[in-house]
């Protein structure tokens, strides 16, 4: 009988020596996962939020549905795009756009009214 609980006491042992074994090799998942994984998508989502927050009156858009449209006016948070040659006009959610596919500067606009010889 006292043999049995030696027994019991010994191969709890040897678990808890294979748990301790098994932590770096766990600690190096996690590490991998959050730096291989999360980190990087977490980044990329805060460069969409900045682009969505920095969207201008005349930006040229592509929505996530595929819709290529040019913003006309901008609200808390909804966005009236025109598209097509009719000018249809849109109101469409900001978290519905993918990506600006042209940005008119100002910078741009400044230049194109300078002096022409």
């Amino acid at each position: 009988m006292y043999n049995l609980f030696l027994n019991t006491a010994e191969g709890e042992a040897g678990l808890l020596g294979g748990l301790f074994g098994m932590l770096p090799m766990i600690l190096i998942f996690v590490f991998f996962g959050y730096f291989m994984l999360i980190r990087p998508q977490k980044k990329q989502e805060r460069a969409v939020n900045e682009m969505r927050n920095s969207l201008r009156v005349g930006d040229e858009i592509a929505t996530t549905g595929g819709i290529l449209g040019k913003i006309i006016q901008i609200k808390e948070d909804f966005i009236i795009i025109e598209t097509g040659n009719n000018k249809t006009k849109m109101k469409i959610a900001k978290w519905g756009v993918r990506s600006v596919e042209f940005r008119e500067d100002e910078d741009d606009e400044e230049d194109d009214d300078g002096d022409e010889e």
